[in-house]
Protein backbone atom coordinates (compact mmCIF):
# COMPACT_ATOMS: atom_id res chain seq x y z
CA UNK A 1 0.00 0.00 0.00
CA UNK A 2 1.28 3.71 -0.67
CA UNK A 3 0.62 6.95 0.39
CA UNK A 4 -0.73 9.52 -1.48
CA UNK A 5 2.41 11.66 -1.48
CA UNK A 6 4.29 7.95 -2.82
CA UNK A 7 1.61 7.74 -5.77
CA UNK A 8 2.24 11.35 -6.41
CA UNK A 9 6.22 10.76 -7.27
CA UNK A 10 5.44 7.42 -9.03
CA UNK A 11 3.24 9.04 -11.47
CA UNK A 12 4.80 12.35 -11.23
CA UNK A 13 1.09 13.68 -10.52
CA UNK A 14 -0.01 16.51 -8.08
CA UNK A 15 -1.46 15.27 -4.98
CA UNK A 16 -4.25 17.41 -5.82
CA UNK A 17 -4.65 15.81 -9.21
CA UNK A 18 -5.19 12.72 -7.39
CA UNK A 19 -7.65 13.78 -4.58
CA UNK A 20 -9.38 15.12 -7.01
CA UNK A 21 -9.63 11.16 -9.18
CA UNK A 22 -10.93 10.71 -5.49
CA UNK A 23 -13.24 13.21 -4.80
CA UNK A 24 -14.36 12.14 -8.53
CA UNK A 25 -15.27 8.25 -7.76
CA UNK A 26 -12.31 7.06 -9.99
CA UNK A 27 -11.45 5.12 -7.03
CA UNK A 28 -14.23 3.20 -5.70
CA UNK A 29 -12.64 0.82 -3.48
CA UNK A 30 -9.65 2.79 -2.15
CA UNK A 31 -8.56 1.51 1.05
CA UNK A 32 -8.35 4.20 4.53
CA UNK A 33 -6.40 4.21 7.89
CA UNK A 34 -7.65 7.05 10.14
CA UNK A 35 -8.70 8.83 6.69
CA UNK A 36 -5.20 8.77 4.72
CA UNK A 37 -5.82 7.56 1.64
CA UNK A 38 -3.93 4.06 1.25
CA UNK A 39 -3.14 3.14 -2.77
CA UNK A 40 -3.15 -0.67 -3.71
CA UNK A 41 -2.15 -2.00 -6.63
CA UNK A 42 -5.80 -1.86 -8.15
CA UNK A 43 -5.73 1.75 -7.67
CA UNK A 44 -2.21 2.30 -9.17
CA UNK A 45 -3.46 0.23 -12.45
CA UNK A 46 -6.58 2.64 -12.52
CA UNK A 47 -4.07 5.54 -12.49
CA UNK A 48 -2.17 4.09 -15.09
CA UNK A 49 -5.75 3.82 -17.39
CA UNK A 50 -6.58 7.25 -16.01
CA UNK A 51 -3.59 8.93 -17.35
CA UNK A 52 -3.68 7.30 -20.55
CA UNK A 53 -7.60 7.80 -21.49
CA UNK A 54 -7.08 11.79 -20.41
CA UNK A 55 -3.51 11.72 -22.75
CA UNK A 56 -5.69 10.05 -25.51
CA UNK A 57 -7.83 13.32 -25.13
CA UNK A 58 -10.48 11.86 -23.19
CA UNK A 59 -12.73 14.19 -20.82
CA UNK A 60 -12.82 13.10 -16.93
CA UNK A 61 -16.27 12.45 -17.32
CA UNK A 62 -16.13 10.03 -19.69
CA UNK A 63 -13.16 8.66 -17.65
CA UNK A 64 -15.84 8.44 -14.98
CA UNK A 65 -18.10 6.64 -17.02
CA UNK A 66 -15.77 3.87 -18.06
CA UNK A 67 -14.26 3.96 -14.02
CA UNK A 68 -17.86 2.84 -13.30
CA UNK A 69 -18.66 0.45 -16.06
CA UNK A 70 -15.81 -1.18 -14.49
CA UNK A 71 -17.44 -1.52 -11.47
CA UNK A 72 -20.30 -2.86 -13.20
CA UNK A 73 -18.74 -6.16 -14.16
CA UNK A 74 -18.73 -8.15 -17.54
CA UNK A 75 -21.70 -6.98 -19.17
CA UNK A 76 -19.98 -4.12 -19.64
CA UNK A 77 -17.00 -5.44 -21.37
CA UNK A 78 -18.35 -4.24 -24.91
CA UNK A 79 -19.44 -0.61 -23.33
CA UNK A 80 -15.22 -0.86 -23.02
CA UNK A 81 -14.07 -1.97 -25.90
CA UNK A 82 -15.83 0.48 -28.09
CA UNK A 83 -14.53 2.76 -25.69
CA UNK A 84 -10.90 1.49 -26.37
CA UNK A 85 -11.32 1.54 -30.25
CA UNK A 86 -12.31 4.90 -30.54
CA UNK A 87 -9.68 6.07 -28.66
CA UNK A 88 -7.19 4.29 -30.27
CA UNK A 89 -8.57 5.70 -33.64
CA UNK A 90 -8.38 9.11 -32.56
CA UNK A 91 -5.32 8.29 -31.31
CA UNK A 92 -3.74 6.94 -34.37
CA UNK A 93 -5.12 9.76 -36.29
CA UNK A 94 -3.34 12.55 -34.09
CA UNK A 95 0.10 10.63 -35.08
CA UNK A 96 -0.84 10.54 -38.19
CA UNK A 97 -1.37 14.58 -38.34
CA UNK A 98 1.61 14.91 -35.79
CA UNK A 99 3.51 12.94 -38.57
CA UNK A 100 2.80 15.90 -41.10
CA UNK A 101 3.85 18.42 -39.22
CA UNK A 102 7.16 16.90 -38.26
CA UNK A 103 7.95 16.62 -41.78
CA UNK A 104 6.81 19.64 -42.61
CA UNK A 105 9.51 20.86 -39.78
CA UNK A 106 12.41 18.23 -41.81
CA UNK A 107 11.69 19.63 -44.93
CA UNK A 108 11.88 23.50 -43.71
CA UNK A 109 15.45 22.51 -41.66
CA UNK A 110 16.61 21.29 -44.79
CA UNK A 111 15.31 24.11 -47.26
CA UNK A 112 16.92 26.86 -44.82
CA UNK A 113 19.95 24.71 -44.41
CA UNK A 114 20.09 24.40 -48.57
CA UNK A 115 19.06 28.51 -48.68
CA UNK A 116 22.28 29.11 -46.26
CA UNK A 117 24.61 27.32 -48.06
CA UNK A 118 23.41 28.40 -51.57
CA UNK A 119 22.90 32.66 -49.65
CA UNK A 120 19.54 32.24 -51.95
CA UNK A 121 16.29 30.56 -52.49
CA UNK A 122 16.38 30.55 -56.35
CA UNK A 123 17.98 27.15 -56.43
CA UNK A 124 15.46 25.61 -53.62
CA UNK A 125 12.09 26.79 -54.89
CA UNK A 126 13.23 26.06 -58.67
CA UNK A 127 13.40 22.45 -57.44
CA UNK A 128 10.87 19.20 -58.26
CA UNK A 129 9.98 17.29 -55.25
CA UNK A 130 12.33 14.43 -57.60
CA UNK A 131 15.42 16.57 -57.54
CA UNK A 132 15.16 16.49 -53.32
CA UNK A 133 16.92 14.46 -51.56
CA UNK A 134 14.33 10.88 -50.75
CA UNK A 135 14.38 11.34 -46.98
CA UNK A 136 13.38 15.02 -47.93
CA UNK A 137 11.17 14.50 -50.86
CA UNK A 138 9.04 11.69 -48.33
CA UNK A 139 8.74 14.63 -45.96
CA UNK A 140 7.32 16.95 -48.30
CA UNK A 141 5.44 14.77 -49.91
CA UNK A 142 3.49 13.74 -46.82
CA UNK A 143 3.37 17.61 -45.47
CA UNK A 144 1.95 18.16 -48.54
CA UNK A 145 -0.75 16.04 -49.17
Amino acid sequence: MYTIGQVSQMFDIPISTLRYYDKEGLFPDIQRTSGIRRFGEKELEAIRVIECLKKSGMEIKDIKQFMEWCTEGSKTYPKRLDLFVRQKAAVEMEIERLNRVLDMLKFKCWYYEEAIKDGTEDRITAMSPEEMPEEIRQAFLNAHR
